[in-house]
């Protein structure tokens, strides 16, 4: 959350002549209600439900970049399919440079408690190991670019290709 999935991927998707695909937005597509909604009414365990689902059947998909929900990676089910169907990357940022993106956003749910920054410490905690154990490339963001980061994940995708032939 905050670590830039859909900001990275929408750019890495554009550099690498793909479709960009955000499971969040997808699922808002398939139940023409926010994620906060779906929150509100189902809770946390119906989000994670629908989650899995639409992502089951995204990574069928060719030629795609796909930004997850932070919280897809607790599906057991989930990380084995993204492991299986794809090149996994973990942005991976310092719980601080992710309440300094997120702090004044209202609309994650997950963030709404009297401690975000707290909470986002918590989540960070939890999912981590979880991002490790399914990525093929891990980055750290910190304070790069995004035109720099894209840069540097292609070049971890396509490690034969000369940096110099990349563009910019």
């Amino acid at each position: 959350m905050g670590a830039g999935k859909s900001t990275v991927g929408r750019a890495l998707a554009r550099r690498l002549k793909l479709t960009f695909v955000d499971s969040d937005h997808e699922i808002e597509a398939r139940t023409g209600v926010k994620i906060s909604t779906i929150f509100e009414l189902e809770g946390e365990s119906g989000f994670r439900m629908r989650e899995e689902e639409a992502i089951a059947e995204l990574i069928q998909r060719q030629g795609i970049v796909l930004a997850t929900g932070g919280g897809a990676i607790l599906s057991p089910l989930t990380r084995q399919g993204l492991r299986d169907h794809g090149t996994v990357i973990y942005l991976r940022a310092r719980v601080e440079d992710l309440w300094r993106r997120t702090r004044h956003d209202r609309t994650r749910p997950l963030l709404q408690t009297h401690d975000p920054k707290a909470r986002l410490q918590q989540l960070y905690t939890e999912r981590d190991p979880l991002y490790k154990e399914v990525a093929h490339i891990v980055v750290d963001t910190g304070e790069q670019s995004v035109q720099k980061l894209v840069a540097q994940l292609e070049n971890d995708i396509n490690p034969t290709v000369p940096h110099e032939n990349l563009d910019c």
